[in-house]
């Protein structure tokens, strides 16, 4: 990654520019009136000659425009150019997200509003990516099987592009926990990194697909996989948005159903974590410890070459000082 960086080797002297306005404020006050006697009007009058009443406000401009450039030069104002090299983390994350129907319970808060798990999973495990920049992560959803919405990648950008077109109902509707370990797992298995771990996200037991969550898991650790849970979702009940028969949307509140039990069991089989959050804030603070349980050191190399500017500070200083000079000496030379 290469930077531009502007910057004053002496800032300090940077402060003298302020007393440029008090020299040109002192230098405007009017002095002693001077006088000269002739014996009349018209002699004055040629002996002035043309008026000049502005050569010297010309001249002291000229100065103070000196005194800044070379007031500048002196502060030594330098461009560096950078470039830092980061090694990746050497950590392969795989998110695999629940986007069952049951998902779109509206027992979470967005900004103040009441929104459903699903979006306010998306928006904390956005936050979660930009936290992770040199990490490789991938992402899988599930309901009653699962599919890869993203591969491993750096191109986060990318990454959470494909997050925002995660929807409810894209697949066939249930809670296949297992087979969302499975696919994670897979997709993690071939990649020779220092660690490969799996953060599941879901709000139900699981109710589809071909494998059992515990025995997938016991798969995944003989492959050096580990596995954090998380169960999203109120305890009790929760607001779920149904419609009637003529089509209108309301709320129900509907029973919520979390196999704690076996999440707990995956993640102690894999030496992960399981977590459980009940609403935004709790989610939140899961994903930041599961981001502070997991980090490894990396290597930054720096190299910064620094070029010098004052010569284009100084050589304007010492042009205008030397015009200012030269028509003081010559047009706008004034009376002594």
């Amino acid at each position: 990654m290469t930077s531009v960086n502007f910057q004053f080797s002496h800032p300090e002297l940077l402060f003298l520019l302020l007393l440029l306005p008090v020299i040109a404020l002192l230098k405007g006050k009017a002095g002693g009136v001077a006088s000269l006697r002739f014996p009349s009007v018209a002699a004055a009058r040629e002996a002035g000659g043309k008026p000049r009443g502005r050569a010297g406000g010309w001249l002291a401009a000229l100065r103070l425009l000196a005194l800044a450039a070379l007031i500048i030069g002196l502060a030594r104002p330098q461009l560096g150019r950078g470039t830092t090299e980061v090694d990746a983390s050497g950590i392969d994350i795989l998110l695999a997200i629940d986007v069952s129907g049951s998902m779109e319970a509206l027992d979470f808060e967005l900004n103040g509003e009441r929104a459903n798990r699903l979006e306010v999973v998306k928006q904390v495990v956005k936050q979660f990516v930009d936290e992770r920049p040199n990490d490789r992560i991938g992402i899988v959803a599930f309901a009653g099987r699962p599919y890869l919405v993203s591969p491993l990648t750096l191109d986060h950008e990318w990454l959470v592009k494909r997050l925002e077109e995660v929807r409810i109902g894209q697949v066939e509707d249930g809670t296949a926990i297992g087979s969302a370990i499975v696919s994670a797992s897979n997709h993690l298995k071939d990649q020779d990194s220092k660690s490969r771990i799996v953060v599941l996200l879901t709000d139900g037991m699981n109710n589809a697909g071909a494998a059992n969550p515990t025995t997938a898991a016991e798969a995944a650790k003989a492959i050096g996989i580990k596995i954090y849970t998380v169960g999203a979702g109120n305890r009790g009940q929760a607001p779920m948005p149904v419609k009637d028969q003529f089509g209108r949307r309301r709320l129900q509140m509907v029973e919520v159903d979390i196999d704690e039990k076996t999440l707990k069991e995956v993640a102690a089989e894999t030496g992960g974590q399981y977590f459980r959050a009940t609403d935004t804030a709790s989610l939140e603070q899961i994903y930041s410890a599961i981001n502070q349980l997991e980090t490894t050191k990396r290597k930054l190399k720096k190299y910064e070459d620094v070029g010098e500017l004052f010569l284009y500070a100084l050589l304007p200083g010492l042009f205008f000082l030397g015009v200012e000079r030269f028509l003081g000496e010559t047009r706008l030379r004034r009376l002594p």
